[in-house]
C-alpha cells in the first residue's frame, strides 16, 4: 500500500495505543459516491467509493469475491478492516480507509488542541492562485475547475477518465504521458484525496517542484496529516463527521457531499505551517514510522 496510509496508521496507533483493541465496527455502508464506517465509540469515517475501479463486479459471483465477508463485518474489531489497507480489492481498501479516518477523528476528539484546524474551510481557498501562475488539478474537481475558468487562470487537468469532463473543461486536459511534465511545472497542485486509494499520491508529490504549493482535498483525507505535510503538502482538507447514523443513511441512499455537508458533517482544513508550530522538532526519514506524536 502507499506509504502515506501506512505511516498514518502508525501515527494513529502511537496515539491510541491499546484503545484500538476495544473499538469494534458498528456499521458499514458502501454507497455510490462515498463509503462510511461507524465505530463502537460513535465516530464515523468516510472515503470516496471508486466504482470505476471495480469493473469486474458485474454479477453476484464476482461481487461476492470482492466482498467475501459482507454481512459478517459488524461487531468485529476495527483491526479486521485495517488489514485491508494493502488490499488489491478496491472496495476492501475503501472500507479500510474509511475505518482509518474514523480512528483519525477519534485521535482528534481526544486531543483537539493537537492540530490547528479550521472548520467549515476549504483548503483551496488558502491558496493564492495568482495571474501568471500555473495550477494543476489532479482529478475532476469541478468547483476548482470552475474557479480557474471563471477567473481566467492558467491551469491543467489530470484525470484518468477524460469522459467525465465537459467539452469546455476537456480543453485543459493533459494526457497521462504528459502528466509528469505538467506536475513539475505547476506552481499550485490541487490533488483529490482519491489518489490515496490508488496509491499515486506519493509519486505526484515527489514530482512537485521546490516552492510549489500542494493541496490534498476530499472526504478520503484523514485528520492525521503528518505524512502529507512531511511530503510537502501545504494544506489538507477533509470531512469531520458529526451525526454518524444520519450521514450513513444519506450515503446508503446514493447521497453525495451536497446531501450531507453542513448537516451531518463539516469540511475542515489543516495547514502545514500550523502543524509545524505545534511540533517544531518534526522530521520523517523515508519509510520511518511516525511514533513521535503523543497526547498533549
Amino acid at each position: 500500500m502507499g506509504q502515506i496510509l501506512n505511516e498514518t496508521l502508525d501515527e494513529i496507533c502511537a496515539v491510541l495505543g491499546g484503545e484500538i483493541e476495544n473499538l469494534s465496527v458498528q456499521r458499514v455502508v458502501v454507497g455510490l459516491f462515498f463509503t462510511g464506517v461507524k465505530l463502537s465509540n460513535g465516530v464515523c469515517g468516510v472515503s470516496y467509493t471508486p466504482l470505476k475501479a471495480i469493473p469486474q463486479a458485474v454479477c453476484c459471483p464476482s461481487q461476492a469475491a470482492s466482498m467475501p465477508n459482507a454481512g459478517n463485518i459488524c461487531g468485529k474489531n476495527v483491526r479486521t478492516l485495517l488489514r485491508d489497507l494493502n488490499s488489491d480489492g478496491a472496495i476492501k481498501k475503501t472500507i479500510a480507509v474509511a475505518a482509518l479516518n474514523a480512528l483519525s477523528q477519534t485521535c482528534f476528539e481526544q486531543n483537539p488542541g493537537a492540530h490547528a484546524v479550521k472548520f467549515g474551510a476549504d483548503p483551496f481557498h488558502e491558496l493564492d492562485v495568482r495571474e501568471g501562475s500555473l495550477s494543476v488539478i489532479v482529478g475532476a474537481l469541478v468547483p476548482y475547475i470552475k474557479f480557474m475558468m471563471k477567473n481566467g487562470r492558467d491551469f491543467r487537468i489530470l484525470e484518468l477518465d477524460k469522459s467525465v469532463l465537459k467539452p469546455q473543461e476537456a480543453a485543459y486536459f493533459v494526457p497521462q504521458e504528459m502528466a509528469a511534465e505538467a506536475i513539475r511545472a505547476a506552481d499550485n497542485l490541487i490533488i483529490t484525496g482519491v489518489t490515496l486509494l490508488n496509491d499515486t499520491l506519493e509519486e505526484i508529490l515527489a514530482l512537485k517542484k521546490e516552492g510549489a504549493k500542494a493541496v490534498v482535498v476530499g472526504p478520503t483525507v484523514s485528520m492525521s496529516p503528518a505524512s502529507l505535510f512531511a511530503r510537502g503538502v501545504s494544506y489538507a482538507g477533509g470531512v469531520y463527521t458529526q451525526r454518524a447514523d444520519e450521514l450513513l443513511d444519506v450515503i446508503a441512499q446514493a447521497g453525495s457531499g451536497y446531501h450531507f455537508l453542513g448537516k451531518y458533517a463539516r469540511k475542515f482544513t489543516m495547514s502545514a505551517d500550523g502543524f509545524a508550530a505545534k511540533f517544531k522538532n518534526f522530521s520523517l526519514a523515508e519509510g520511518e514510522k511516525i511514533a513521535w506524536i503523543k497526547k498533549a
